[in-house]
This record gives C-alpha cells, sequence and structure tokens, in this order.
C-alpha cells in the first residue's frame, strides 16, 4: 500500500502547509466518506461546511479558505485545489494492466500493419492491412482496428472498441471501451420502389491530439470528407457525433448527447448532458449548451443556451418564472 506524509505530498503539489498531522496518508477520497488516513479536496467554498464533520487528516484547499484544519490535521494550500487534485490522484493511481508479451500471440496483426517501437497489442485484437500504430500506443485485448487506420504514438485504446476502415487517431489519446470511431452516417434517401435507399458513407473520421472518446460513443464517418474532433476534446460516454460534424479545439460534450449531421462547433463550445444540436447547426467558440437543451439554430460565440428548444440562458430563465407563475396562479 502506497502511503505519504502530508510534506511529501506537498514536496509534488508545491504549496503552504498550514497545521500538521502525524497520520500517515494511505488514499484520497472525497470530503464526506474520508477516513483517518485518507486526503481529501475542498475545491469550493460551499464545501468549507463539511469539514468539521469530515474524517480526513489532511485537505487540499485553495490559498482562499476561510477555516482552520483543527487538531491533528493539515491544509495545503495551493493556487487551484482541483488541478491539484490530479496531482494527488496520479500519485495514488493503481498500475495499469500488464502486457506479458508486446503483441500477444492471439492478437491478428496483418503483415503490412506497421507498429512502432513500444507499442503494445493485448490478447483477440485484430489489427488490419496498412495500419500504422506509434510509438507506446497501447492496445488492449479485443480491439478492431480495419485497413489504413493510424493511430499516433502514446495513445490507450481500451477493450472492445472498434477503428474502422481509413480513419486517423491523433497521439496522447484515449479511446474508452465499446467506443465505435467511423461507423456509417445515417443516411438514407427515400425511393417510392425501394423504400429507403442508403447513401454510401465513403468519408472517414480524423481524431487529433490529446482527445478523449467515452465508452460506448460514435463518432460516425462522414458521407464525403471526415467527421473531424480537434484537439483537446473530451467526450464523455454514450455520446453520438454525427456524419461530417466538426468539433474545434477544446471541445466538452457531456454523456448522452449528440450531434446530428454536419454540425460545426468552435473552440471551446461545451455541450451539457443529454442535449441535442439539429444538423447542419453552426455553434460559435466559447458558446455553452444546457443540459436536456435542443438547438435548432445557429449559436453566436460566448452566448450559453437553455431550453427546448433552446434559447439565450436569461430568456429561458424569464420563461420558466413567469410559467411558474402562471401555473401556481392557476392553482388559487
Amino acid at each position: 500500500m502506497k502511503s505519504f506524509s502530508v510534506n511529501e505530498i506537498n514536496e509534488i503539489l508545491n504549496g503552504v502547509v498550514v497545521g500538521n498531522t502525524s497520520n500517515q496518508i494511505t488514499a484520497p477520497e472525497q470530503l464526506e466518506i474520508a477516513k483517518e488516513n485518507n486526503i481529501t479536496f475542498i475545491g469550493c467554498k460551499k464545501y468549507e461546511k463539511f469539514w468539521q464533520s469530515s474524517n480526513a487528516c489532511v485537505a487540499v484547499v485553495n490559498d482562499d479558505i476561510s477555516i482552520e484544519p483543527g487538531d491533528n490535521r493539515a491544509f495545503i494550500k495551493v493556487k487551484n485545489a482541483d488541478l491539484a487534485m490530479t496531482q494527488v490522484l496520479h500519485l495514488f493511481a493503481p498500475p495499469a494492466p500488464v502486457f506479458s508479451s508486446a503483441i500477444h500471440p492471439t492478437a491478428v496483426v496483418d503483415m503490412s500493419a506497421y507498429i512502432a517501437n513500444g507499442a503494445k497489442i493485448g490478447a483477440g485484437s485484430y489489427i488490419g492491412p496498412n495500419v500504422t500504430i506509434g510509438e507506446n500506443t497501447v492496445i488492449y485485448p479485443n480491439v478492431t482496428v480495419l485497413d489504413e487506420c493510424t493511430i499516433g504514438a502514446n495513445t490507450i485504446i481500451w477493450s472492445g472498441a472498434v477503428i474502422r476502415e481509413r480513419c486517423h487517431i491523433g497521439s496522447d489519446c484515449i479511446i474508452h471501451p465499446n467506443a465505435t470511431i467511423g461507423a456509417d452516417g445515417f443516411g438514407f434517401s427515400p425511393c417510392a420502389q425501394r423504400g429507403l435507399v442508403k447513401i454510401p458513407q465513403i468519408g472517414n473520421v480524423i481524431i487529433g491530439n490529446n482527445v478523449e472518446i467515452g465508452a460506448n460513443s460514435c463518432v460516425d464517418r462522414g458521407k464525403f470528407s471526415s467527421t473531424v474532433v480537434g484537439d483537446g476534446c473530451k467526450i464523455d460516454n454514450l455520446v453520438q457525433i454525427g456524419h461530417n460534424s466538426k468539433l474545434g479545439r477544446f471541445c466538452i460534450m457531456a454523456g448522452n448527447s449528440g450531434l446530428a449531421g454536419s454540425v460545426t462547433l468552435g473552440d471551446g463550445v461545451i455541450i451539457g448532458g443529454s442535449a441535442s444540436i439539429k444538423d447542419h447547426t453552426t455553434i460559435g467558440s466559447g458558446a455553452i449548451v444546457g443540459a436536456g437543451s435542443g438547438v435548432t439554430g445557429d449559436v453566436a460565440a460566448g452566448k450559453t443556451m437553455l431550453g427546448y428548444p433552446a434559447v439565450e440562458a436569461r430568456d429561458a430563465l424569464k420563461q420558466w418564472a413567469i410559467l411558474k407563475r402562471l401555473v401556481n396562479d392557476s392553482k388559487k
């Protein structure tokens, strides 16, 4: 079991220790359920009230905290407790699953595939013709990477993921279990004689560097050219990205949200959980779409949208307030 003193942890965080504790720290834990040998985090003033009832011996806190740690307890004051928390979690993280060999004997790797130094391929995985896998990339068991795909360096692809033909994934990415990159876009054309005729989807998917795609999420290939996910985007579980959509850099999409086809997101767009975006819509850089909202038209940069159909947040709040008053008045 890993164990550290408060000062040893502070050597990594470079914060300021206030108070002291003789307890060794064996794990991080959330504030309300932490035990005596746990380190916890207070990243917002509204959580200060829970410190007194918490059993944690140490908390990483913002440097503007207004309470004292107490007896045999300590704070590590930092500029940003949330960022410091990531360092502590890395410190206590358990090791990754072990590979007994760089390429498992049961993996099927086409002779034309290029596997760079340090790359690992797990049991039951399939690597197709003319695939390129970069240095130190890890392919866990039962992953499928089809023909002519490229995967950059230091990328992790977890079990069950499928990377279909001609798709490209950058470096330092994480593709979580059962994600599908490059499935056909949802394209059909009505025909009186044949019903719904499938439109071939002959494009691909291009994913930038430092992108994370959550479990069971789908990024569809383009009909003509590419569906693009820009550098630094973070996609939650169960997210749908439709064909020919283009995401700028550092976009966030929370769980169960979805983009229809040919949606364009600028840089730093945030899409809340279960929000849906109509096809051929453009959302400007820095815009926010609240959870459960439905966007049916273009959104200017920096706007915050709420509701279904989505309108500017302050207008939505006014509408809801008026509706609430009407309902309450009707009950009198």
